[in-house]
C-alpha cells in the first residue's frame, strides 16, 4: 500500500512533539519582528491586551477548526475537503493553501536568507560601534549574488529537514530547535530588561493606556493574532492529519496558542527595552527595524564590544530558528498534498517543490534594489516581494481562514466537528462558546480584516 495513504500515514511520536512542531509552524518572523512592530505602531501595552483577547476569540477557534479537519480526515488540505464535501468546489480552499504555501516560502526564504547572513556577520563582529548598518543591509539584500545565494541556502536547509519526514525530520528538529528558541528568548529578554534606561520601554510595553485603543488598533491586533498563528493556508490541517486519535484537540490548541503567544510576548520584552534604552523610535516597522536599526544599536550594549557581539549573534540565531520552523510547515503542506494526491515519493515532492519555491522567489530576492523594475513595479507602485506578500501572505490567508470557518460552521457542521473533538476527550469544554465564535465572530472579524486590507492596499 502506498505510504501516502491515510492507513499508513505518519504520526507525531507524542503530543509534546506535535505541540512543538505546531508551535514552530506558528512561530516565525511575524512573532519576532511583526508583533513588536505592530505593538510599537499601535500603543504598546494597549495593543498587547487586545492582541491577547483576539488570540483567544479569533485565533484559537480557527486553529481548532483546522486541526479537526486534519485529524478527522487524515489527509492533506485538498484531500480533506474532497472527503468532507465530495463533488463540490470546497477543495479549492485546500488547493489555495498548497499553492500559497509554496509561494509564501518563495519570498519568506528571501527574508530568512538575510537572517542567515546576519548570523555570520554578528558572530564575526561586523556590528561594531559606528558601523553603517544601512550599507550592510544594502550589500546583503540589494546585490544579486548575495541575495540569491542566501535565498537558496535557506531553501536547501528547509528541504533537508522536510526530507526526513514527520518523525525523523520535522519532529526531530523541532524538538531541538524550539527549546533552543525559547531559551534564547529568555536569555535575551533578561539582558534587554536590565539595560540602563530599559524601564521606559517596559512601561510602554506593559502599562496599558486604553485611551489609545480605537478601531485601527483593534483591527491591527486581530489581524496580527490571526497571522501569527499560521492559519488560513492549511498548515494546521496538515499537522492535524499527523495527530493521533488519542490526543485531545482542545488542550492541543491551548498549548500551541499559549506557546506562540509567549514567544511573541518575549520578543516584545527584547525589542522595546532595547530600543528605548538606546533612544530609537519603537514605531519603526518591518525589516528596517531588524536589519538596519537593530544592528546600529547592538554596539551600544554593554560591555562593549562583547555585549553587542553576543546579543546580536543570539538574536539573529533566534530569528533564523523561528524562520526555519515556519518554513518547514510551508513546504510540508505541499509535500503532503503531492504524496497523498499525486503519489509522489517524499523525496521527489520536497526537492521539486523546494526548487519551484526557489525559482519563484528569485524575483523577490532581486526586488530590494538589485533590479530596478522589480524594486518598483510599473503601474503598481510596490516592489515584487511586497506584491507577493500582499497577495499570498495577506489576502490569501484571510480568505482561507474565512472559508475554513464557514465550512466548519455551516457546511460540514459544528456537530460533526464536535463529535471529532469528543471522540478522544469524551467532552468538549466550552463547546457552545466555540460554536458562537466559529459561526459568527470569526467570519465577521476576518471579513472586516479583509475589507480593511483591501482599502489599505488600494
Amino acid at each position: 500500500m502506498d505510504p501516502g495513504t491515510p492507513q499508513n500515514r505518519d504520526t507525531w511520536g507524542s503530543k509534546t512533539a506535535f505541540i512543538l512542531a505546531a508551535a514552530g509552524s506558528a512561530v516565525g518572523l511575524g512573532n519576532i519582528w511583526g508583533f513588536p512592530t505592530q505593538a510599537g505602531m499601535n500603543g504598546g501595552a494597549a495593543f498587547l491586551v487586545v492582541y491577547l483577547i483576539a488570540v483567544v476569540a479569533i485565533g484559537a477557534p480557527v486553529m481548532l477548526a483546522e486541526l479537526v479537519i486534519g485529524r478527522h480526515t487524515l489527509r492533506n488540505p485538498v484531500g480533506a475537503f474532497k472527503q468532507l464535501a465530495p463533488g463540490t468546489s470546497w477543495w479549492l480552499i485546500g488547493a489555495m493553501g498548497v499553492v500559497g504555501g509554496v509561494i509564501i516560502l518563495s519570498f519568506y526564504s528571501v527574508l530568512a536568507g538575510w537572517t542567515l547572513s546576519y548570523i555570520v556577520r554578528a558572530a564575526t563582529g561586523a556590528f561594531k560601534e559606528g558601523v553603517d548598518s544601512q550599507a550592510i543591509f544594502t550589500h546583503v539584500s540589494a546585490r544579486p549574488v548575495p541575495a540569491i545565494s542566501w535565498h537558496l541556502a535557506f531553501i536547501v536547509l528547509t528541504v533537508w529537514v522536510v526530507l526526513g519526514g514527520v518523525r525523523d525530520g520535522i519532529e526531530r528538529w523541532t524538538k531541538v530547535l524550539m527549546p533552543i528558541l525559547f531559551i534564547l528568548l529568555l536569555l535575551l529578554a533578561v539582558r534587554a530588561v536590565t539595560l540602563p534606561g530599559a524601564a521606559t520601554g517596559l512601561e510602554f510595553y506593559l502599562k496599558p493606556d486604553f485611551s489609545a485603543v480605537d478601531g485601527r488598533v483593534i483591527l491591527s491586533a486581530v489581524g496580527q493574532a490571526f497571522f501569527s498563528l499560521s492559519l488560513g493556508m492549511g498548515a494546521m490541517i496538515t499537522y492535524g492529519s499527523y495527530l493521533s486519535k488519542k490526543e485531545g484537540l482542545v488542550s492541543s490548541v491551548g498549548w500551541v496558542t499559549g506557546f506562540d503567544t509567549a514567544i511573541a510576548f518575549l520578543a516584545g520584552l527584547i525589542i522595546f527595552p532595547t530600543m528605548f534604552a538606546t533612544g530609537f523610535d519603537p514605531s519603526i516597522s518591518g525589516p528596517g527595524m531588524v536589519f538596519v536599526v537593530l544592528p546600529s544599536l547592538l554596539s551600544t550594549i554593554p560591555p562593549a564590544p562583547y555585549g553587542g557581539l553576543i546579543f546580536g549573534t543570539g538574536f539573529f540565531v533566534l530569528l533564523g530558528i523561528a524562520a526555519l520552523t515556519s518554513s518547514i510547515s510551508l513546504l510540508e503542506v505541499g509535500v503532503t498534498w503531492a504524496v497523498d494526491e499525486k503519489k509522489w515519493s517524499r523525496k521527489k515532492a520536497a526537492i521539486d517543490l523546494g526548487a519551484i519555491s526557489f525559482l519563484v522567489g528569485v524575483p523577490s530576492a532581486l526586488a530590494n534594489g538589485a533590479v530596478d523594475w522589480l524594486t518598483s513595479l510599473p503601474g503598481i507602485g510596490m516592489d515584487f516581494l511586497t506584491l507577493m506578500f500582499t497577495i499570498f501572505g495577506s489576502f490569501a490567508l484571510i480568505v482561507g481562514g474565512l472559508c475554513i470557518s464557514l465550512f466548519v460552521a455551516w457546511k460540514w457542521g459544528v456537530g460533526a466537528a464536535g463529535d471529532e473533538v469528543r471522540a478522544t476527550a469524551g467532552t468538549f469544554p466550552l463547546e457552545r462558546i466555540w460554536i458562537v465564535l466559529i459561526r459568527f465572530v470569526c467570519p465577521l472579524a476576518l471579513l472586516v480584516i479583509l475589507i480593511k486590507t483591501l482599502f489599505d492596499t488600494f
